[in-house]
């Protein structure tokens, strides 16, 4: 039974894996190619988080609110494991760019670790709990426009009027906003 439930799930999961390898494949190689070595793994990695993040909000806002009886200890419907399929899979191409590029990197590493653990534990072991993570994930992923897009001006801003401007105003802002959803999530 157990089978029978996973594997339908395979073929998505494989299907948004490809997706983020494929976005990461361009960014690093078409999109940031005259980008400096040193921040070319980092600039893809956030177009696959902008790739995810956004959407993950609104994914998950409407998986929340699909089924009117769903709640903290519903059994996951299938748009909300749609949705942690999505999120596993950008969690593990994330964390492969990260043992890849960023090996010494144990924080942000074990952070994806300890993220997968529970959505995939939530998606495959437990088949519960998906109301509550993609609560949570609605307020992790808010912020990562801004997030992604402050990383990405940051890391030019050093060669780029444009990118400095673009840092400048959103430093701030992003910070207050970050701080407060996060704040808030607590």
């Amino acid at each position: 039974m157990e089978t029978l439930i996973l594997i339908p799930s395979i073929p998505k999961l494989s299907l948004f894996f490809s997706i983020y390898l494929v976005i990461y494949i361009i960014a690093y190689f078409i999109i940031f190619p005259n980008w400096n070595l040193n921040i070319r793994p980092e600039a893809s990695s956030c177009l696959i988080s902008l790739a995810h993040g956004t959407p993950a909000v609104l994914f998950a806002i409407r998986a929340i609110f699909s089924d009117p009886n769903c709640n903290f200890a519903s059994i996951n419907n299938s748009y909300q494991i749609l949705v942690l399929d999505y999120s596993i899979a950008y969690f593990l191409m994330d964390l492969f760019h990260y043992l890849i590029f960023y090996p010494s990197d144990v924080l942000f590493i074990g952070h994806h670790l300890a993220t997968l653990f529970v959505f995939v534990t939530c998606r495959y072991i437990v088949h519960h709990g998906a109301y509550a993570i993609l609560s949570l994930l609605v307020l992790a992923e808010v912020t990562s426009f801004c997030q992604n897009t402050c990383t990405l001006a940051n890391a030019r801003k050093g060669d780029s009027g444009f990118a400095a401007k673009v840092f400048a105003s959103l430093s701030l802002p992003f910070y207050v906003l970050y701080s407060v959803v996060r704040g808030f999530s607590f």
